[in-house]
C-alpha cells in the first residue's frame, strides 16, 4: 500500500512540473523583469486633545430656616345646662304611705293528667245505654260467656274509645259488646267544677239460659 501511494505522489507531481514547463515554454505565465523593493514607513498618530474640566464654583452657605411656631387648637364651645334655681317658697310634698303587702295567694295543687278512673262500673254513669245483642248464630252455635270492656269517654259524655280488656273466648260475642257500648251516653266526673274524660271497665253476660 505505500509502495503505491508514493507511486501515485510522484506521478502527481510530475504532472504538475511538466504543466508548468509548457506554460513557461510558452509564456502564458509572464516573469518578472525586475524586483522592486517596497519601504513602508510608520508615521505616529497625534495625542489625544484632553477635556477641560469646568471650574468648580465656591460653596455657598446653607440659609437658615425659620421654624414657625405651632399655633395652639382653638378651644371647642360647650354647651353648658344650668339647672333652673328651684323656687324658695316650693314645698316638697309628703311621701306616701306605705302600702300593706300584698295578701299571698297559693297556686291550686296541679291537676292530675289523664283521665279519671271510674270506681264502678260503666253503666252507673250512663242513663242512655243500649244493651248489646246476642248474635243468632252465637246462639245456634251455643256460644256464651262474659266480656268485660275498658271504655273511654270524652268530656261531653261520649264514649270516645272502647276495647276488649277480657274475652268471652268468642269473637262474635266480643263485636256485639263493642258494638253496643259505643252507643252509649255517660254523665262525666266532675273535677274543680269541670268535666274530665273519665276511664270505666264495663262487663257484659251472655247467657242462653
Amino acid at each position: 500500500m505505500r509502495t503505491e501511494l508514493a507511486a501515485g505522489l510522484a506521478l502527481v507531481l510530475a504532472l504538475h512540473a511538466a504543466a508548468l514547463y509548457g506554460l513557461m515554454k510558452y509564456r502564458l505565465i509572464p516573469l518578472p523583469d525586475k524586483a522592486e523593493t517596497l519601504f513602508v514607513t510608520f508615521i505616529q498618530p497625534p495625542e489625544p486633545l484632553k477635556p477641560e474640566l469646568p471650574k468648580p464654583k465656591p460653596h455657598e452657605p446653607a440659609k437658615p430656616v425659620k421654624l414657625e411656631k405651632p399655633h395652639p387648637p382653638e378651644p371647642h364651645p360647650h354647651l353648658v345646662v344650668e339647672a333652673p334655681a328651684a323656687p324658695t317658697d316650693y314645698v316638697m310634698p309628703a311621701p306616701p304611705p306605705p302600702q300593706p303587702p300584698a295578701p299571698v295567694v297559693e297556686a291550686p295543687p296541679p291537676r292530675p293528667a289523664g283521665p279519671v278512673s271510674l270506681s264502678g262500673e260503666l253503666a252507673l254513669a250512663c242513663p242512655t245505654r243500649t244493651p248489646p245483642k246476642y248474635p243468632a248464630s252465637s246462639q245456634r252455635a251455643g256460644e256464651s260467656g262474659q266480656v268485660v270492656l275498658r271504655v273511654e269517654l270524652d268530656t261531653d259524655g261520649r264514649v270516645d274509645a272502647a276495647r276488649v280488656a277480657t274475652s268471652s273466648g268468642y269473637r262474635r260475642l266480643d263485636e256485639a259488646a263493642l258494638n253496643a257500648v259505643k252507643t252509649w251516653r255517660c254523665n262525666p266526673p266532675l273535677r274543680d267544677g269541670q268535666p274530665v274524660r273519665a276511664v270505666a271497665l264495663q262487663p257484659f253476660k251472655f247467657n242462653l239460659e
